[in-house]
């Protein structure tokens, strides 16, 4: 019996399951098997893949602490449509809401007759939210608010319309909505409170710090949430920090360390330090203090924020003027591996301006150069510090170029006896090391030889060409100061030469750590011994000396260390052509120094021992260098230009770094500075074009030609970059080049002018013969105005040239189009080497 009631219950159950699975039948057994299933079964699956996901999106975002936190944690780069990336979880509850839909749904006759369709479509336009395609959102929200009127969650619609707006900037709708919101009675405490936290978040977008605090204060209020509680009271403290409030923030984040450990640490320890940054040092209590950051310090859960928690540490003790302290504490912050760049940044930005200000150059320019690598390039503080960085690349070259020269001369001047004695440190620290080395087997390409350090300790102070940093700095102005050379010895005397010092560079397998091991006299043989070459050395030292004290002077207005410079210079006998620009400068400073007798001194010297230089004019009649006489100026960089003109290349840049230092300071140097720049480029191509522009625009930005560098940098040199050849059938002008040494003046000369009567003699071509510079080695006769390749590489049977010396010399045949690539790019080996057009 009881098994036949259980057939009969089977039977009536499936046949009640089936009736009431259709979606077309407005009955109570559909309406309640529908919204239940809904409810329990997909939306519930749905709302579990949301939640996971919303814990996932929160647990990953990584707050920026140097600013305003943002009410949510959600990362959204751009709004879109659609986003296949999106998170799994989110892309599930997207699923479920739309199978809630799509199964459950039941419209009869235009009505929704399951009331759990809204929540899925609630759930949909969450999902869509977070995963940032709020246009998709949106509709989602709309669908709830005109197809459900009288749904209960037309308020979180509206509400979560109103946050989707505010997303997609329609930040006026998005307010009004909300204040129409809120004004509701009926509002619930969930709905009310994303309401208060997104119109906190739009008046925090507009700077109404003050309604955005109430907002916060309202928020605070409402929410369960601790979590949130702790950051909403973070972002009050925050926002009274801006208003300069600094009693009301310490009071929000005091209300954040309470919450203790319901609520992330990361809030806790930055609440603890933003008190720390707004202490009292005229009424607080310094040794409270310190034993509390000592505390921090000290805590092992604070280890994660070790990096922050020194760098507040650094900040506290320059306030109360412990500087080494400070730095030591600025060190180990940046030595605690944080991933907060900017945090890195500013670590290294505050060094350098400590060094700075100090005036270490040198080591605020290694400073400087760290900062780079961590400011995003995009950020303001990344251009004020390359322009500052910049700005300090020629102290750091002359610097060391004075040093190392300093060093070398000094070591000149040792006995033999001394020499050994002084090498002998370094040998015996070099064996050690070889030792060390092979023992451990460890590679290592070079060893570190000290050759500057007073002291003679060995790992002391480094030698130029060891430090890294340095390096860096002077290598494109060892370029401009030497020109280019080779690797080889006696570099500073022939093509094939190499700086002594830079030869005292030893590496592991070098010959003189063999089986006799390494002796003193191996680096006293590597310095120089020809008198003329420790001339040139004392001449380098010298330069260096007085670009410094000009730099010193002019740019830094640092006037106690230009005179240091000057001085130095004046007392090492320099050449001639130095030392009335260095008197005057030396003037120049005293007087800016307000050391009135020592100026009056140099100005009388200058006047009475060179009464017909530039300089004592000026002392006697500051307007006589208005006038445009054969000394002004306006005259000098005149006959430079002409020169110019001439294609003396090598002659201008040379004179113009001359009268650069003559008129240091003055409007006239930018004109030299071009002028200079421009014959480089002639010379040495596109890339010393380039790095002379720049030079330009950042130390001359408000004069005539440093904007005009500017403007070349962004318009023209683009369009230069491109350094291949064409082989476009479209060319119609080709030229025939013969290449020549430069030094063969006369050569070239009698060859121009014997190709240029047999052109003169032929009328029907039309060509023209020139003599052009390609660098400072090699220079070019070319025949312009031939029409064809092959017109270009026949052109001597063309005319019937019989002329030996023409006939014997060979050349090539290219493009104008390419020609212009070849002189600017300097890449005559590729171009022979990829079109084989030579005769």
């Amino acid at each position: 019996m009881n098994k036949f009631f259980r057939h009969i219950l089977v039977f009536v159950s499936g046949v009640l399951i089936i009736f009431s699975c259709s979606r077309k039948k407005d009955r109570f057994i559909n309406r309640n098997w529908h919204a239940l299933n809904t409810k329990y079964n997909v939306l519930f699956n749905g709302g579990v893949a949301y939640e996971t996901a919303l814990n996932d999106i929160e647990s990953k975002y990584d707050d920026n602490f140097w600013e305003i936190l943002p009410i949510e944690q959600i990362n959204v780069k751009d709004f879109s449509i659609e986003d296949d990336e999106q998170n799994s979880d989110l892309q599930r509850a997207e699923e479920k809401a739309i199978k809630a839909v799509q199964t459950h749904g039941m419209s009869v006759k235009g009505k929704e007759k399951n009331p759990q369709i809204d929540e899925a479509y609630i759930l949909l336009g969450k999902a869509r939210y977070y995963s940032g395609r709020f246009i998709p959102a949106i509709e989602a929200f709309n669908y709830v608010l005109f197809k459900y009127p009288g749904s209960s969650n037309i308020n979180t619609a509206k509400v979560w319309k109103a946050k989707t707006n505010l997303r997609l900037e329609n930040e006026a709708i998005a307010l009004e909505n909300l204040n129409l919101l809120l004004q509701k009675k009926d509002l619930n405490n969930d709905d009310r409170l994303e309401a208060l936290t997104t119109l906190a978040q739009l008046y925090i977008n507009h700077s109404e710090i003050d309604l955005a605090i109430t907002s916060i204060e309202k928020a605070v209020d409402i929410t369960k949430n601790k979590e949130q509680k702790g950051r909403l009271l973070y972002i009050q403290g925050q926002l009274y920090n801006l208003k300069n409030i600094p009693e009301m923030a310490n009071n929000s984040f005091q209300k954040v360390i309470d919450l203790k450990r319901s609520i992330s640490r990361k809030y806790r320890i930055n609440a603890f330090l933003e008190q720390i940054k707004n202490f009292n040092y005229d009424s607080g209590d310094l040794v409270v203090l310190h034993e509390f950051l000592e505390f921090l310090e000290n805590d092992r859960e604070n280890r994660p924020f070790l990096a922050m928690i020194y760098h507040v540490i650094a900040n506290h003790y320059i306030k109360i003027s412990k500087d080494s302290i400070a730095i030591n504490y600025y060190n180990k912050s940046l030595s605690s591996n944080s991933k907060d760049q900017y945090l890195s940044a500013v670590n290294y930005h505050t060094l350098a301006d400590y060094y700075y200000d100090n005036s270490n150059y040198i080591l605020a320019g290694a400073y400087y150069d760290s900062t780079l690598t961590k400011y995003n390039t995009k950020n303001k503080s990344y251009r004020l510090v390359k322009k500052r960085f910049e700005n300090l690349k020629d102290v750091i070259f002359y610097e060391t170029i004075a040093k190392e020269n300093d060093s070398i001369l000094r070591l000149t001047r040792m006995s033999e006896n001394q020499l050994e004695d002084f090498f002998q440190p370094y040998v015996e620290n070099l064996i050690a090391e070889q030792k060390k080395y092979n023992s451990s087997k460890k590679k290592s390409n070079y060893r570190k030889i000290n050759l500057v350090d007073d002291n003679k300790e060995v790992n002391k102070g480094g030698f130029y060409f060891y430090q890294t940093t340095t390096v860096a700095y002077g290598k494109n102005a060892f370029i401009n100061f030497w020109g280019k050379r080779p690797l080889a010895d006696n570099w500073r005397w022939s093509s094939k030469s190499e700086n002594k010092a830079s030869a005292i560079k030893l590496q592991k397998n070098d010959s003189v750590l063999g089986d006799k091991g390494i002796t003193s006299q191996y680096f006293i043989e590597k310095l120089p011994k020809a008198q003329e070459e420790i001339d040139s050395i004392k001449n380098k030292r010298d330069v260096a000396y007085y670009r410094l004290g000009l730099i010193y002077r002019n740019k830094f207005k640092d006037y106690l260390r230009a005179i240091e410079k000057l001085q130095f210079l004046l007392n090492q006998q320099p050449q001639e052509r130095l030392i009335l620009p260095a008197k005057y400068n030396l003037y120049k400073a005293y007087t800016s120094f307000n050391k009135s007798a020592l100026a009056d001194k140099i100005r009388i010297d200058i006047t009475e021992n060179y009464p017909d230089s530039r300089y004592a004019k000026i002392l006697l009649n500051p307007q006589e260098i208005l006038q445009a006489d054969s000394q002004s100026p306006m005259e000098r960089y005149r006959v430079l230009y002409e020169d110019f003109q001439a294609a003396k290349y090598q002659k201008v840049i040379n004179d113009c770094e001359l009268e650069i230092l003559a008129f240091e300071g003055e409007d006239i140097v930018p004109k030299f500075e071009l002028l200079k720049t421009i014959s480089n480029a002639r010379l040495y191509g596109l890339e010393a074009y380039k790095e002379g522009l720049n030079y330009l625009s950042l130390n001359y930005p408000n004069s005539t030609e440093g904007k005009r560098a500017q403007n070349i940098i962004e318009n023209i040199i683009p369009g230069l970059e491109n350094e291949s050849f064409t082989r476009s059938s479209q060319d119609t002008s080709f030229k025939a080049i013969f290449s020549f040494s430069a030094l063969d003046k006369d050569r070239i000369n009698q060859f121009k002018l014997a190709l240029e009567d047999i052109i003169d003699k032929e009328i029907v071509f039309e060509l023209t013969a020139s003599e052009d510079i390609y660098d400072i080695n090699t220079t070019f006769v070319v025949v312009h105005g031939l029409k064809s390749i092959s017109g270009a590489l026949g052109f001597v049977e063309l005319l019937e040239i019989d002329d030996q010396e023409i006939l014997s010399r060979s050349y090539f045949a290219i493009s104008s189009t390419n020609y212009k690539t070849l002189q600017i790019h300097k890449n005559l080996d590729s171009y022979l080497k990829n079109f084989n057009y030579k005769n």
